[in-house]
């Protein structure tokens, strides 16, 4: 018989101006591996925060092993047995990893570090775990699926009996999701309870035992996970019923308006495709493929060795971003915190960087003007904001990848590539996104998806490319007839 490890009852926190939790309560048993989902914004990652130290709850009660706890400190959480493993890792690039493993409870004889104790208990712990790392290799050398199983691996040093992890597949293949999937049911077998909190509704199905749904910061329920339906759940997240996750407009393609010829780059070879407009063109491929390269040789980040690029049937030179966006091409970012967002900077700011010069009067910027498109595409896209001047990291992130397409839809821009379009966000914002990339096809624009979520790039695209190691493998043009089992054989 299951007992239960974790009990939080009644947790409530506020910030200025916000009521980030109003009531929420959720049990972890021994050896279960319990989901926590979710809208952005519905209070999981502040619940996190109070479990483990970061933040003091203003109301409510935490019991671990049956025993009250306050936690004051994240170093409070851990000695009571309680690991967290965000996406955002917490280790040293330039240690090596079992540096990194012993760190702050180094193996030590005479008073000296023991290397060779160190190594030797990495090595067994790894080969329990079923990964072949060198625990020589330098963090930084190690694939991030190969960095996360150090970071399970250092929970496990520390005997942890509750791990938490926060969107653990977020930039894993779907090979090295199952390879993690397998190490959370031996954990789960060992009687660890492990909360495991994520965006994607498949997940949940393949491997949590019961799950907890959070909306408006409050918890309204825990399921059984075998006795929900995928449709039930997405209700229970979102609040309404969502029948299709992947709306599907029957769009007429228009005439080609954006060609690439021959693209060749540091890790891209020869890529040569076409887009109509109106269109929505999926590239999918594993991590690594090339997607991403061949967007920045588009866009100008990059520079490439050869190739043309077309618009309108004529040949046009990019040597930078600007190029770019003087020829009516955007790029939403892999990574729209470092690469296409200022997060410090207030939301208007952010929405008006393209489009500075046309709001300039004689060297001065129009607040007036910029403010009044602002709050218009506020309003039309509906972004959840608290105003013109609430900071960028405080949105969440759907509605900082709907203020990105704000901003470019400022720019008049004839085609669009979308990488990774919807990656850390959640259900709701998902249909969202997906509804104004249909609006943005229907309206004549050419579009390029970039996407790991076979699913998705299933569900919304016109046609697909597939890439592998910087080529292009196989093209599907029926994408609502073909199988993610198609698409990965062309990836492999």
């Amino acid at each position: 018989m299951s007992s239960t490890v974790l009990s939080m009852s009644g947790i409530r926190k506020a910030f200025p101006g916000v009521q980030a939790i109003k009531s929420c309560s959720l049990e972890v048993c021994d050896g279960e591996i319990h989901a926590l989902v979710g809208e952005n914004g519905a209070g999981k990652s502040t619940l996190i925060k109070i479990l483990t130290g970061a933040y003091l709850a203003d109301a409510g009660e935490i019991n671990v092993f049956g025993e009250k706890r306050i936690f004051g400190s994240p170093i409070e959480a851990r000695r009571a047995g309680i690991a967290a493993i965000y996406q955002e890792f917490s280790l040293i690039p330039e240690l090596t990893v079992h540096a990194s493993l012993f760190l702050g409870r180094e193996q030590t004889r005479k008073g000296f570090i023991d290397s060779k104790t160190e190594k030797r208990m990495a090595i067994s712990l790894f080969e329990r775990m079923g990964v072949d790392i060198d625990p020589e290799s330098r963090v930084s050398q190690l694939s991030t699926a190969h960095q996360q199983m150090v970071e399970i691996a250092r929970a496990l040093l520390a005997e942890s009996r509750i791990l938490v992890m926060d969107e653990p597949t977020a930039a894993l293949t779907p090979h090295e999701v199952e390879i993690l999937f397998g190490i959370l049911r031996e954990l789960k077998d060992r009687g660890i309870g492990i909360l495991f909190v994520t965006h994607r509704i498949d997940e949940v199905f393949a491997i949590t035992d019961r799950v907890t749904v959070m909306r408006d910061g409050n918890s309204i329920g825990t399921w059984k996970t075998p006795e929900l339906t995928r449709n039930q759940l997405i209700a229970y997240m979102v609040g309404r019923s969502i029948e299709d996750e992947y709306p599907m407009t029957h769009r007429n393609a228009g005439e080609t308006c954006f060609e690439v010829r021959e693209l060749r780059g540091k890790r891209v070879r020869d890529i040569s495709f076409a887009v109509s407009r109106g269109e929505i063109l999926g590239f999918a491929g594993l991590l690594g493929a090339g997607r991403t390269d061949v967007a920045r040789l588009i866009y100008g980040a990059d520079r490439k060795e050869s190739g043309q690029i077309l618009i309108n049937g004529k040949v046009i030179e990019i040597n930078s971003p600007r190029d770019a966006i003087r020829n009516g091409i955007c790029l939403l970012t892999e990574d729209r915190k470092l690469q296409g967002l200022i997060l410090k900077a207030t939301a208007k700011e952010n929405f008006g960087l393209p489009s500075l010069k046309t709001w300039s009067r004689w060297g001065f910027i129009d607040q007036a003007e910029e403010e009044s498109r602002f709050l218009d595409r506020v309003r039309r896209l509906n972004i959840r904001v608290a105003g013109p001047d609430q900071r960028t990291e405080d949105l969440s992130g759907g509605n900082q990848q709907k203020l990105l397409v704000a901003r470019w839809l400022e720019t008049n821009f004839q085609i669009i590539i979308f990488d990774e379009p919807t990656r850390g966000i959640d259900v709701g914002a998902k249909y969202e996104m997906y509804l104004l990339i249909n609006d943005l096809a229907g309206s004549g624009k050419a579009i390029v998806l970039i996407s790991s979520d076979l699913p998705e790039i299933l569900g919304i695209s016109d046609r697909i490319l597939v890439m592998k190691e910087g080529c292009i493998t196989g093209e599907v043009k029926n994408p609502l007839s073909a199988t993610q089992e198609e698409i990965m054989t062309l990836a492999t």
